[in-house]
């Protein structure tokens, strides 16, 4: 998240009046980018992570865990340890920087500097992540720890969950039955968001997970817990006129899902063709790892019938009207039927590459003509336009009334206003005027996992992945209405060892050598000088003489098949290396030390043995912790004292169990020193 803008946020009825100026202004400060950027090129590889935490608090003689609110007094802590750590640094030593999240509960950290593309950088991201990690921890009361879990389970749950205890019904942004006013950070931005969702809704958002159903869960389950007759609020009998459904879990705050903890990339390309190569390369990859870093069974003090945390964020923000979900015909304020949440998968793929036929872009996807229009007279090709025309059919959720006037020419704040509230499961990413980064591009579809060893792990992966897509010029488009249906089957429970994924039967560009030869591999790397480091820019692929042909040729559906988690990871027959198959060949293209290849190798050890089912997801884990707990009454329902030991256990797992996640056993550094670039926000 980047610096949260100080100042007066409107309300949304007068908030609603100035979306057309921030929609038309943001799309002027977009041309200016365009403008001066759209030729930049020979950006070096420059890569981050972002890992938030949730600080839990550990009552011993309860036996209850429950959410630290003290998120402002420990920034200001941090902050203050980090500038004294900084004012002492040799200068190409950047300290980790924290940063505010939605709940008050949460931090979120990023190293001082990006990482570059050499493979020192690479290896160092673990020890990275363990310092921040034990950098927060050591300035936090002896009681709270900072834990890397995705969704804290009994938020929302009956008793305490917080410290210290805040009422529910003083929730006067969110209107929950559930989370307290206190839950969300103070700061304005984000107490206006939750109210100006609700109020533009129409209603307060609606989540409905299934329940697990164990051998005593009553059936029908109707959730004793909900305070069905409570009469503060005009929506507080939404829940039982049917928002709430039998058989499920019902969340009905922004708090459930943006006080979620994730880990994100983001990676700096070469030039913008590279980044929408990259952004379009990444998008089949999405669902794929979301199933894989699965763990978030547990919501509201039951176990659901779900792994993953992605349904719950888009449904926090859905701040679509009636009209626009497709309920009731448009209103006159309602100018389009909006299919998702404004949190959701990636609906249009933007590379103008040849090998990005048209039908893979094959969902419904409205977008805002006359912007749309706009964009083309001023250059901007039709693919890029329509993604940019897609995201501006939403409206501003926060202004501030000091910001409603800017120098379109220097800033892109309302352009960022939209872009920023667009949570897809990647982000396009323009240059910030007036500053030395380059085009970016996020992939946001990952859960946090427990230990800084699988974050490391998940993050060297996706990085080498990034290359290999680059370097070998792969080919993983799908259609986007496969992607979609991946991410809906990503979320069931267990599904990267039960579910099967749509995937490409081959990711070889036509005319390639490996295409051609049959091999497994599209690397030829004995007779080449191996690069020292990973590299950024790539030349452009032609294409081959019968592109037409060779891509066009077919039908799309002839491209993909259905394919196990092990098959995509780890490979099917000669035809399909995997993921992994490709990684290594990248591999193969670099200079790197025997005992460097073998930390690589540790990584990719967990996301293979993830994949084929020797390890468990951390939600399989969770769920068996669960099952398994004397206490626990094959009923559904995690107690506060399951919880309490749960999240012990979780604290306890980096030094002990190599089971769940092997531990590297070496000693906490800082992380190695790089050179000081501007942070990627």
């Amino acid at each position: 998240m980047g610096l949260l803008a100080l100042g007066t946020p409107l309300p949304w009825n007068e908030a609603k009046k100035y979306a057309d100026h921030v929609r038309t202004h943001g799309i002027t400060q977009f041309l200016h980018i365009w403008e001066r950027l759209k030729d930049r090129t020979g950006d070096e590889l420059l890569w981050g992570d972002e890992i938030e935490y949730m600080v839990v608090t550990f009552d011993n003689e309860e036996k209850n865990a429950k959410l630290s609110l003290r998120q402002t007094e420990i920034l200001a802590k941090l902050s203050n340890i980090v500038d004294g750590i900084c004012a002492d640094c040799p200068d190409d030593i950047s300290p980790p920087t924290f940063h505010p999240e939605y709940g008050r509960y949460m931090l979120e950290s990023t190293p001082g500097s990006p990482y570059t593309g050499s493979i020192g950088d690479l290896l160092s991201v673990e020890g990275n992540m363990r310092y921040r990690r034990t950098l927060a921890r050591k300035h936090l009361n002896p009681n709270e720890v900072p834990l890397t879990f995705t969704s804290f389970p009994r938020l929302g749950a009956p008793g305490q969950f917080t410290e210290p205890y805040y009422d529910p019904a003083d929730a006067i942004s969110s209107h929950s039955l559930f989370l307290p006013q206190e839950i969300t950070n103070p700061h304005a931005r984000f107490p206006t968001l939750t109210a100006n969702i609700r109020t533009r809704r129409g209603s307060k958002v609606a989540i409905n997970l299934p329940i697990f159903v164990d051998e005593k869960t009553p059936r029908p389950f109707i959730d004793p817990t909900i305070p069905w007759d409570r009469n503060r609020y005009p929506e507080d009998p939404e829940a039982k006129n049917g928002a709430a459904l039998p058989d499920h879990i019902y969340l009905d705050a922004m708090g459930f899902g943006m006080g979620c903890c994730c880990l994100q990339l983001t990676f700096q390309a070469c030039n913008v063709s590279d980044a929408r190569r990259l952004y379009d390369g990444l998008i089949p990859i999405g669902p794929i790892l979301l199933a894989l870093t699965g763990a978030s069974p547990i919501w509201r003090g039951y176990l659901a019938d779900v792994d993953c945390r992605w349904n719950v964020i888009a449904g926090s923000v859905d701040d679509r009207t009636p009209g626009e979900r497709g309920e009731k015909p448009l209103s006159p304020e309602d100018r389009f039927r909006i299919p998702k949440s404004r949190y959701d998968s990636v609906d249009l793929y933007i590379s103008d590459n040849w090998m990005n036929r048209p039908e893979y872009n094959d969902t419904y996807v409205p977008y805002d003509e006359a912007i749309y229009d706009r964009l083309l007279k001023n250059g901007i090709d039709a693919l890029l336009a329509k993604h940019i025309a897609h995201l501006f059919i939403r409206d501003p959720l926060v202004i501030f009334s000091e910001t409603i006037d800017q120098d379109d020419s220097i800033s892109s704040d309302h352009f960022e206003n939209l872009q920023s509230t667009n949570w897809q499961t990647l982000r396009f990413k323009p240059p910030p005027p007036g500053s030395p980064i380059g085009w970016r591009v996020e992939f946001r579809s990952m859960e946090v996992q427990i230990t800084d060893f699988e974050n490391a792990a998940f993050a060297v992966f996706v990085v080498l992945l990034s290359r290999a897509i680059m370097s070998f010029n792969l080919n993983t488009y799908l259609p986007i209405s496969k992607v979609d249906e991946n991410m809906s089957r990503a979320q069931q429970r267990d599904a990267s060892r039960q579910g099967r994924f749509y995937f490409r039967k081959n990711v070889y560009a036509p005319g390639s050598s490996a295409a051609s030869s049959g091999s497994s591999s599209p690397c030829e790397c004995g007779s080449k000088k191996r690069d020292k480091k990973m590299r950024n820019c790539f030349e452009a692929v032609p294409p081959p003489e019968d592109a037409f042909l060779a891509v066009n040729g077919h039908a799309v559906e002839e491209e993909f098949v259905e394919m196990t988690m092990d098959e995509i990871i780890n490979g099917k027959g000669p035809e399909f290396p995997g993921l992994l198959g490709l990684v290594n060949a990248y591999l193969d293209t670099l200079d790197i030390e025997p005992q460097e290849m073998e930390k690589i190798q540790q990584y990719l050890g967990l996301i293979r043995r993830r994949a084929d089912g020797s390890l468990l997801t951390a939600a399989t884990w969770i769920r068996n912790f669960v099952q398994s707990h004397p206490d626990y009454k094959q009923d559904s329902v995690v107690s506060q004292e399951i919880n309490f030991d749960l999240l012990v256990a979780i604290d306890e797992i980096p030094n002990s169990d190599p089971i769940l996640a092997p531990v590297i056993n070496e000693e906490l550094g800082s992380g190695k020193a790089i050179k000081e670039f501007p942070r990627l926000e």
